[in-house]
């Protein structure tokens, strides 16, 4: 990587850049490119630590770890902000089959149903970085960002005028909404900055009062603890029972603050990166194939996908409690299978909840027995607390 000196360009040569970039980036697929200047980001440091001091992030320690609000800890050569942002979130075709002959199917937030978007788009911001390059006729000096790196994204893209920060917190470009993948390239180029834009949820409060956690504490402040994208990925451990509920049919993350968003209305199909479609073994996943699942199974499922950032075990938990929130006596022999015979103790205690949600004689049977025989103190304590409310709604059997 060659080290230039810093340069300083003419107004209308700044202007000349931004213009040819940005027809560079959607030649790529990006639907939106803005520029900042590589300043540090002062109100958002603020912010940022307060929603820190307030305890919200949970086990997100990775969020305390460097300056994310000065894109020169990044590339100290900095001197504009590239921002892009991708479309996503075609959805999966629906299963047109009878109920009893559909799978119990668990839902995956749209962004991971396709190819990791981590690949996608920092191989498009490396060659975005070439073009750069070309365009000012000079090696340069880069550094690519996706969500991984730390950096602000949200606050890098309101800067530069990608969209403005709406009251879940998200980015919302008008005229295509909230579905979009952010993604930064650091520059020792000097480009026009772009205009940011004015926040215009107006009164709308449409995104907080539809999550189903109630994680929003107030507008543009999100408890994570409380998010069901937190409990489902994040979480390593078991998922609070007082949440369990409320999570539904969710077993990898949740779109709900998106999908209820006015700024998504209208989108039908929503415009899509063709690399981001959603695998056809990541759409309408059967849950009770995922309460089961295997090691290679497992492989398979995650595979080049952002799924890969959650655990077999994780999986399995999740889909422990959408069958427990399914309501359908389906879900029972599964989850007494588990029961019994699942090595992990963190995915036993979840089956056992989700049976006691179910109740019958079957799920009755199987939490007397783990009851009294599970090997594990917290899968007994929880399969003895989910009898108290275990309610005999048929004569079916067990056997051990």
């Amino acid at each position: 990587m060659t080290h230039p000196s810093p340069m300083t360009t003419e107004p209308s040569s700044e202007r000349r850049i931004a213009d040819l970039v940005r027809s560079a980036a959607a030649d790529l697929g990006f639907v939106r490119t803005g520029f900042a200047r590589a300043v540090p980001f002062d109100g958002a440091r603020d912010a940022l630590s307060a929603w820190l001091d307030g305890a919200y992030d949970g086990d997100l320690t990775y969020m305390r770890d460097g300056d994310r609000a000065d894109p020169r800890s990044l590339l100290p050569s900095a001197r504009t902000i590239i921002a892009v942002a991708l479309p996503y979130g075609e959805r999966p075709v629906a299963l047109r089959k009878s109920r009893d002959e559909r799978p119990l199917t668990g839902r995956i937030a749209a962004y991971a149903a396709g190819a990791d978007y981590h690949r996608v788009l920092k191989d498009k911001l490396f060659e975005l970085s070439r073009e750069c390059a070309r365009i000012v006729g000079r090696p340069i000096e880069s550094r690519v960002c996706v969500d991984t790196a730390p950096l602000l994204e949200r606050e890098a893209a309101r800067r530069a005028g990608v969209g403005f920060t709406g009251k879940s917190a998200m980015t919302i470009a008008p005229g295509i909404g909230t579905y979009l993948l952010l993604g930064e390239l650091l520059v020792d180029v000097d480009i026009e900055p772009s205009e940011p834009l004015r926040p215009a949820c107006g009164r709308c409060t449409a995104c907080l009062d539809a999550c189903p956690t109630g994680a929003f504490v107030g507008p543009y402040v999100l408890d994570a603890k409380r998010c069901i994208s937190y409990l489902t990925i994040e979480n390593k451990g078991p998922i609070p029972h007082e949440l369990r509920h409320l999570i539904g049919a969710r077993v990898f993350g949740c779109d709900e603050c998106q999908d209820v968003c006015p700024f998504n209305a209208g989108q039908s199909p929503r415009p899509s990166a063709p690399e981001l479609a959603p695998a056809e073994h990541r759409s309408n996943v059967d849950l009770v194939a995922l309460l089961e699942l295997g090691a290679s199974a497992y492989r398979r499922l995650v595979k080049r996908s952002a799924m890969r950032r959650i655990g077999r075990e994780q999986l399995k938990r999740n889909a422990a409690v959408a069958l427990g929130n399914s309501g359908d006596p389906r879900a029972v022999a599964p989850l007494a299978r588990a029961l019994r015979e699942d090595k992990s103790p963190l995915v036993r205690s979840h089956a056992a909840w989700a049976l006691g949600r179910l109740g019958g004689d079957t799920a009755r049977t199987s939490l007397a027995h783990a009851a009294e025989h599970d090997e594990n103190d917290v899968v007994r304590d929880e399969a003895r607390t989910a009898l108290t409310g275990c309610d005999v709604t048929s004569n079916d059997q067990v056997r051990f």
